[in-house]
């Protein structure tokens, strides 16, 4: 009998998936533009615990959608580097702005009664910080950071416990990320896996794990997402 995962690359959404009534997004690279905070708050971090040289945020930035601590288990850093990073992060949020287009898609999202929620590699204070102060989080029901979840992804927890407490099944709900991971995590979870390009990262590898859908834009999801019933 073949493998699952060798079957699912290949096969689009089942007939049998009902309408989407839940959204659940990744953060970085889908709904906020946070790569030039992240290289000068890895910068500096690296800087401080490890000593002088370029810090090779490239890599870091190949294992992004992870949780921290385990990009830097990854990467053989120090786990040391995880204060000055978050510290750094938080001193220069107000510099980190939603993608174009977002506000507006996540906006009419709620308005027809699509639930949304957050499953992120960040910490879950640090994600919902954010989103406040972008003036958002009031749109989503759910917020989870890696934090939060005894496996994070690619392990289908945090995608599952957001749709859990959102009250949406797997088959009614779609999993939106801009990395490998974030496919294969809604993926194990039964979600339909969908991938943005709108970050600029690797397309290709994004593109090579066959998610159900591609959008190139925000509001390419509300296509997908036509007023939810009423349960």
């Amino acid at each position: 009998m073949s493998h699952p995962s060798s079957t699912v690359e290949v096969t689009p959404p089942s007939p049998a998936r009902g309408p989407i009534r839940a959204v659940v997004f990744d953060l970085d690279g889908v709904i906020v533009d946070s790569s030039a905070v992240m290289r000068e708050a890895f910068s500096i971090a690296y800087a401080e615990v490890v000593g002088d040289g370029p810090a090779p945020f490239d890599e870091y930035n190949r294992h992004m959608g992870r949780y921290f601590p385990d990009i830097m288990r990854l990467m053989g850093l120090p786990l040391e580097m995880e204060e000055p990073f978050v510290r750094e992060s938080y001193r220069m949020a107000h510099l980190v702005p939603l993608f174009p287009g977002v506000r507006e898609t996540l906006e009419t999202l709620h308005s027809r009664g699509i639930r949304m929620g957050i499953a992120t590699g960040k910490a879950g204070p640090r994600a919902r910080s954010l989103l406040d102060q972008l003036g958002v989080l009031g749109l989503f029901g759910q917020v989870i950071g890696s934090d939060e979840v005894a496996r994070p992804k690619p392990a289908p927890d945090i995608v599952l416990q957001a749709l859990g407490n959102l009250d949406v099944p797997p088959h009614e709900a779609m999993m939106v990320g801009d990395a490998v991971i974030d496919l294969l995590s809604g993926r194990a979870a039964g979600a339909t896996a969908v991938a943005t390009t709108w970050h600029g990262g690797d397309i290709a590898a994004l593109l090579a794990a066959g998610p159900d859908l591609v959008v190139h834009a925000p509001a390419e999801l509300l296509a997908h997402c036509p007023a939810a019933l009423v349960h």
